[in-house]
């Protein structure tokens, strides 16, 4: 039992190292969340073609001219000086929409919990200014409300609004920055913990290293969940236009999150190792109940 217990307490060991590393990569890289925006510029790009051979001027090739041949008729519902039909409303709205979406830029970005930056080799309009040091590369993320970020020339309740998640967002990045360091902090104090245990056989040792890497497991929990509240929280909020993505934008968690949750799985498996190692170490002692002599009382 004693050599199954210190295999358990090693095994929880090299996990809780493994789940170090893979937090420590987690919180120094910045592919926690990526958007891609070349199919949102593409479709941008040839909107911008059509409403452009549609403001041709007369004489020119592309714009229509009533004298030639085998001219196709106007639909009713595009015609001006008509009541346009119910049908077509949707049609009008969709383009309103992608008129308005392909107002704004959107780049292709890779964010983590202290930069967001553009991802290399997804726009080369981008890439050719920051060559030319027009724009960085990359950009911190603050942990300071600072009011220059709020959006210009909008009536006051909106802008109120704004402040207030503004606010909301900053608490949401600091608790996920906050509590994923004291995970990470928790866990190798545990971890240093349970090397001494096994150095030198002591069982409460070990089990005092399990519980810290359940107390810091349950940092990290805490932190993800507050990450992806976040993140939510950012696409939903108000308002929609300054604030939402275009459905043509693929938007999604990376692989530094998911070393993040790969390291709390690690963690949490650690903590049960270890702890449950000084149980099967410890000694049974049989008690047995003394013989009765015949005529004792």
């Amino acid at each position: 039992m004693a050599a199954a217990a210190q295999a358990l307490s090693c095994s929880g060991l090299l996990l809780a190292a493994a789940a170090l590393a893979l937090l420590a990569v987690a919180i120094g890289t910045d592919s926690w969340y990526e958007t891609d925006a070349r199919r949102h510029r593409e479709r941008c790009r040839s909107f911008g073609h059509k409403r452009k051979a549609n403001n041709d001027p007369p004489g020119s090739m592309s714009a229509p001219s009533p004298h030639l041949p085998l001219r196709a008729r106007l639909p009713r519902a595009l015609v001006p000086s008509q009541t346009p039909r119910p049908a077509s409303l949707p049609a009008a709205a969709a383009a309103l929409a992608q008129d308005s979406h392909c107002g704004r830029r959107f780049n292709s970005t890779v964010s983590g919990l202290w930069r967001r930056c553009h991802r290399a080799g997804f726009e080369p309009e981008s890439e050719e200014l920051i060559r030319k040091g027009v724009i960085q590369r990359c950009t911190s993320v603050k942990y300071h409300y600072t009011s220059s970020s709020l959006p210009r020339n909008l009536p006051v309740n909106i802008t109120n609004t704004i402040r207030q998640d503004e606010w909301h967002a900053l608490h949401l990045r600091r608790m996920t920055a906050g509590f994923i360091g004291m995970a990470v902090s928790i866990i190798l104090f545990g971890w240093i913990i349970g090397m001494l245990g096994c150095c030198n056989q002591h069982e409460l040792m070990q089990y005092v290293a399990g519980l810290l890497f359940l107390m810091g497991g349950t940092c990290c929990i805490i932190s993800l969940c507050t990450c992806v509240a976040g993140i939510n929280f950012e696409l939903s909020r108000y308002p929609r236009y300054v604030y939402g993505l275009p459905e043509d934008i693929s938007h999604g968690y990376g692989w530094s999150m998911f070393c993040a949750w790969g390291g709390l799985g690690l963690t949490l498996l650690a903590g049960f190792l270890c702890t449950l190692a000084p149980s099967l170490n410890t000694p049974r002692t049989v008690v047995q109940k003394p013989r009765q002599e015949n005529g004792a009382v």
